[in-house]
């Protein structure tokens, strides 16, 4: 009873803490997706100029660790603030982690996000997007009623393990920049404990069930969101599941 009280104690320890974590993905989700809407249709575009810089952008992004990006965006910041942050009067948003942690996941997950469109955008069927223009569409019509739809029941499953991936990058924000105000997520107050009591096989492992539950979350919540997207889609409600096999097949 007492290591199960010890055990609910520390789960419950974490729980202010995961706050940080879902407030950081929540922050950097929306504004990410749309940003990389923008850049996977820039990257489709006609136009090389447009074409190579979301390109670039994209490439910048995606062949560099988030947690070197923390540090760079850290880094500008610090830089701007004698001249720009400190004279307006804002440098306790701008140097703040929970501004410049949603701000360096926003720029990483466009860049993720982009290509995961992009890719959906290719494979598009290329008959309904002509027959939408034979009827007469304007390219706005095209986009709404047979680009986008398409786009995102392509991307969906995609974007759902990026989301995820975005959630768990949210551990590496306050392990490279400053704590302010006593701010801890799930891995910063994870090492709050360890440097306390030393106790790696407690702090640590609860912290990673936070992880999973929360990430269990997000794939229960985008798997509804994709059976809606889906709900078009014909369902095999006689076909059987899959039995397991427990016996060795030894010929074939």
């Amino acid at each position: 009873m007492e290591t199960l009280s010890l055990l609910w104690r520390e789960i419950a320890f974490f729980a202010q803490p995961a706050l940080y974590n879902i407030y950081f993905a929540l922050a950097s989700l929306p504004i990410g997706f749309g940003l990389a809407l923008l850049v996977a249709l820039g990257k489709n575009s006609g136009n090389p100029i447009v074409r190579r810089l979301c390109s670039a952008y994209v490439y910048a992004f995606r062949g560099s660790p988030i947690f070197i990006q923390l540090f760079m965006f850290y880094s500008i910041m610090l830089a701007l603030n004698p001249v720009l942050w400190r004279p307006w009067g804002i440098n306790w948003l701008m140097m703040n982690p929970l501004f410049i942690g949603p701000l360096a996941l926003v720029m990483n997950t466009t860049a993720y996000t982009a290509e995961i469109l992009y890719g959906a955008l290719r494979t598009v069927p290329r008959g309904e997007l002509e027959a939408a223009r034979a009827f007469g569409m304007t390219p706005w019509q095209v986009f709404r009623t047979v680009t986008w739809p398409n786009m995102i029941r392509i991307a969906w499953p995609a974007y759902t393990n990026e989301v995820v991936f975005l959630f768990h990058a949210t551990a590496l924000i306050y392990l490279t920049l400053p704590v302010i105000d006593g701010q801890r997520d799930i891995m910063n107050a994870a090492q709050y404990l360890f440097e306390r009591d030393f106790n790696a096989f407690l702090h640590f492992p609860v912290a990673a069930l936070w992880f999973l539950g929360i990430s269990l979350v997000i794939f229960f919540i985008f798997g509804r969101i994709y059976e809606r997207l889906m709900r078009h889609m014909p369902k095999q409600r006689n076909a059987a599941p899959p039995r397991l096999r427990f016996r060795p097949k030894y010929i074939r």
